[in-house]
């Protein structure tokens, strides 16, 4: 009965790890699908008519989705080990989140390199920036437009500053981890702009009344 018994136990474990492996693999493909699908929408808009190297791009904007994931799974797994480890210290604890937190940025900054330059070598400088706003939502040129049209007086300097920022925001976002840190980053930056607008005299909630006022008598007209 006991040998039996111990037959079952082993049986319902090998199940069980049969059934785990089985979920995790059909949860890798199903993630694998989405992102290339995702890649594969911010492709079809560069205008490539090779086929072939339509599907090499595709593959390296996926594969950086897939890199940043396993960046972010790691750090995940390992601030939970680090929680877990130092919960009676936490000055410890802190200090070790914080390395963690540093490895991960350089992992990131490394990898980010590495993509840039994998998708140039089969992409043009435009093509590039295309592929930058399509894993942003086109955050920067529907920003950058709202801003001269808010505010009408926007010298070219100030339109150039405002520019380089979104664009800077633009290279932290493209490394986030979702889409309401990849918001974030945004605006973080344009609460920088704004203030930069305020300081240089831009009274921005009335720029901002003005802008809605000529938005509803185009509507109008």
């Amino acid at each position: 009965m006991m040998r039996l018994l111990g037959i079952l136990f082993f049986v319902l474990i090998n199940v069980n790890n049969t059934f785990a492996q089985k979920t995790a693999e059909e949860d890798k493909a199903a993630y694998v699908k989405v992102i290339t699908e995702r890649a594969a929408k911010i492709t079809a808009v560069l205008g490539i008519d090779d086929k072939a190297k339509a599907e090499k791009v595709t593959n390296v904007i996926r594969d950086q989705y897939s890199n940043l994931n396993d960046i972010y799974a790691a750090r995940d797994l390992n601030i939970k080990t680090i929680k877990e480890k130092y919960k009676e210290d936490k000055a410890e604890r802190d200090t070790v989140l914080a390395k963690e937190n540093r490895a991960v940025d350089a992992s990131l900054t490394k990898l980010h390199k590495k993509y840039l330059k994998n998708l140039s070598a089969h992409l043009n400088d435009k093509q590039v920036e295309q592929v930058k706003d399509g894993m942003t939502y086109g955050v920067v040129p529907l920003t950058y437009r709202a801003y001269q049209e808010q505010i009408l007086t926007l010298t070219e300097d100030q339109k150039k500053q405002i520019l380089v920022w979104l664009i800077e925001a633009r290279e932290k976002a493209m490394d986030a981890e979702s889409s309401d840190k990849k918001h974030a980053w945004f605006g973080k930056y344009k609460g920088r702009i704004n203030n930069y607008l305020s300081a240089a005299g831009y009274d921005l909630k009335k720029e901002g009344e003005e802008w809605q006022k000529r938005i509803k008598a185009a509507k109008v007209n």
